[in-house]
């Protein structure tokens, strides 16, 4: 018997199945979910929609529902709801549409505007009205819950982790698990001495660029562990870039510490999450001493320090910064005696010959 909710303005216009799985695991091994989701199309057919006229969307497997950003096959969807070519919208349940309440709401706002039923495993919903829309707002919201909830469990089991020390990050070039679960130097000598080197240049030069430099005027190669593709896990060895190095510098796993809570994320407005660096007095667990490096903690601090004034702004707000190449005495640190700012140098040529300026 047809719902008494389906009019005949409704079968005039299509019916439209959206299909989803989060990951491409879940595809390949919950073949029963996938098949019940398929097997929502009979029930539109039971509701007076001929097969024709059912048009399954299903591009968006594989891809999680947290966000519309990357469905191409839920804006798909919704473009269609917003030109009134839908009927009824049909999911399995509301999490197979979406578990972001904005993207759930704007789709519920779009169905009560042009009159389009939404169908799921439990009933059809007709959005206009109060009762329905506010039901199918609670399962939005309780959807969201449930991904919130799926998180803060895998959240919780990393935090306890990270708390002993315990939890396994993929190590950077020039440390290695052994098979006991161990962190330990990588046993290849040249992958050795190139990161001593990085760390004693930058020692004696006091900074990145000029230890750059010094690896490019020197023909000295870096190594690189390759993280994807056919070669993964192999070693390549290419001239260090500026950010390469910095990345070095600024880990801490070098100086044998532990640290965990280094970035944090930040959901970006239109969709997805961008890492931000957090302070390194701000870092959620920090232990030194935890396993091998290539400095001590104490070094590895005064290299923050040495780094952070580096980068600091020029002009007025940098007081400090690394001897810079030139003729001039003490360019890059000189002080003015008056106002504490640091002075800049400026060369002018008189006979053909340089001329500081400070």
């Amino acid at each position: 018997m047809p719902d008494l909710k389906v009019t005949a303005d409704h079968l005039r216009r299509d019916a439209y199945l959206y299909i989803r799985q989060s990951t491409l695991r879940q595809v390949a091994e919950n073949g029963e979910s996938t098949q019940r989701q398929y097997g929502l199309r009979d029930r539109a057919i039971a509701a007076g929609w001929p097969a024709e006229r059912i048009h399954v969307i299903d591009r968006d497997l594989g891809k999680s529902g947290s966000s519309a950003v990357a469905r191409d096959g839920f804006q798909e969807l919704v473009s269609e709801v917003a030109l009134a070519k839908a009927g009824v919208v049909m999911g399995l349940e509301v999490s197979r549409l979406a578990r972001n309440s904005a993207d759930w709401h704007r789709l519920l706002e779009l169905c009560a505007l042009t009159s389009t039923l939404i169908l799921d495993e439990d009933g059809i919903y007709d959005p206009e009205s109060f009762n329905d829309r506010l039901l199918l707002g609670l399962k939005g919201t309780m959807s969201e819950a449930e991904l919130h909830f799926l998180k803060a469990r895998m959240r919780g089991g990393q935090l306890n982790k990270a708390s002993r020390g315990d939890l396994k990050i993929g190590p950077p070039v020039g440390l290695v698990y052994l098979p006991d679960g161990t962190l330990a130097l990588d046993p290849d000598a040249e992958v050795q001495a190139a990161l001593r080197m990085v760390f004693t240049t930058f020692e004696r030069l006091g900074s990145a660029t000029r230890t750059v430099k010094f690896f490019l005027d020197e023909g000295i190669l870096f190594p690189r562990r390759l993280r994807k593709g056919l070669h993964k896990g192999e070693l390549m060895w290419a001239p260090p870039r500026h950010a390469r190095i910095l990345q070095v510098l600024h880990n801490p796993r070098y100086a044998g510490a532990f640290v965990y809570g280094r970035t944090r994320g930040r959901p970006r407005p239109g969709g997805g999450v961008s890492q931000i660096k957090v302070d390194m007095a701000d870092w959620r667990f920090v232990m030194p001493d935890l396993h091998p490096g290539y400095i001590d903690w104490e070094r590895f601090k005064a290299n923050q320090e040495r780094l952070a004034t580096n980068a600091q702004a020029y002009g007025m707000q940098r007081r400090a910064g690394p001897v810079r190449e030139g003729s001039a005495l003490l360019q890059g640190r000189v002080l003015c005696g008056l106002c504490g700012g640091r002075m800049g140098v400026h060369y002018s040529q008189e006979h053909g010959q340089p001329v500081p300026t400070y």
